[in-house]
């Protein structure tokens, strides 16, 4: 399947996922401006309620898009997308804001130390860099409710670790290769470990499982050890409500 040709949609790539699935490429690189493309478009297939697609998962720079081949078959997706495909209709997505509250404590973030030092800066300053902005969730994945999230201030923009742990806590606040992100249960990781939440990222149990989802905003809050102790016992059986975003 080729690109689409034209306007704003130059370079748009169709492309086979086995016999189910389309992928709608937008670029090759990692942004905000071609993320909001994406999730637009999963936006415009889920209203238009397109006969036979079944799902829709949004990555940094695609759209997957899951069909039934007994209802539909890729071309008349394909045709069906392309139409949607106007870029220049619609204002801004609205989008759900999360303040979530973090700990900085050494016990918390054992890597800390090693990012500031790395960095050139102090761990207060890593903290209010941290803390400093709105992240935009790009994708979830890797784990179920772990959001990839951007952009962390360039200094913050680390590798991943050379030697990843075997088990990461759940909760663990991480930076690594641009992104920030949250641990939701236990596991092997790479990502360096500079803070702790206590909130609930993933429940099977609610009616949208992941707490997160593409293009939510996060804003994490710097909270000390203590408030951070009272949160988990409060946490553990509530999720985290989205604020209105500004």
């Amino acid at each position: 399947m080729s690109a689409t040709s034209g306007g704003d949609n130059a370079g748009i790539r169709f492309l086979p996922a086995g016999d189910t699935a389309l992928v709608v490429e937008f670029g090759d690189r990692i942004d905000r401006a071609l993320s909001e493309r994406v999730l637009r478009l999963g936006e415009r297939i889920r209203e238009s309620a397109l006969a036979g697609v079944t799902e829709t998962v949004a990555t940094f720079r695609s759209l997957l898009v899951h069909y039934d081949p007994l209802v539909t078959g890729a071309a008349a997706v394909k045709e069906h997308i392309a139409d949607l495909l106007d870029d220049r209709a619609g204002g801004p997505r609205p989008r759900r804001l999360f303040r979530v509250p973090a700990c900085y404590d050494q016990a918390c973030a054992p890597d800390l130390d090693e990012v500031a030092t790395r960095a050139g800066m102090s761990r207060a300053e890593v903290i209010e860099a941290h803390c400093g902005q709105d992240y935009h969730v790009y994708s979830i994945g890797f784990l179920p409710g772990y959001a990839y999230m951007g952009d962390v201030v360039p200094a913050l923009a680390l590798p991943r670790r050379t030697d990843p742990r075997v088990r990461v806590p759940a909760g663990s606040v991480a930076i690594a290769a641009g992104m920030t992100g949250i641990y939701p249960i236990e596991s092997p990781g790479g990502w360096h470990l500079i803070g702790a939440t206590a909130i609930r990222l993933f429940d099977p149990d609610w009616p949208q499982p992941s707490l997160f989802r593409p293009g939510d905003a996060v804003r994490f809050v710097p909270i000390s050890r203590e408030d951070y102790d009272r949160a988990r016992a409060a946490m553990a059986t509530e999720p985290l409500q989205p604020e209105a975003s500004p």
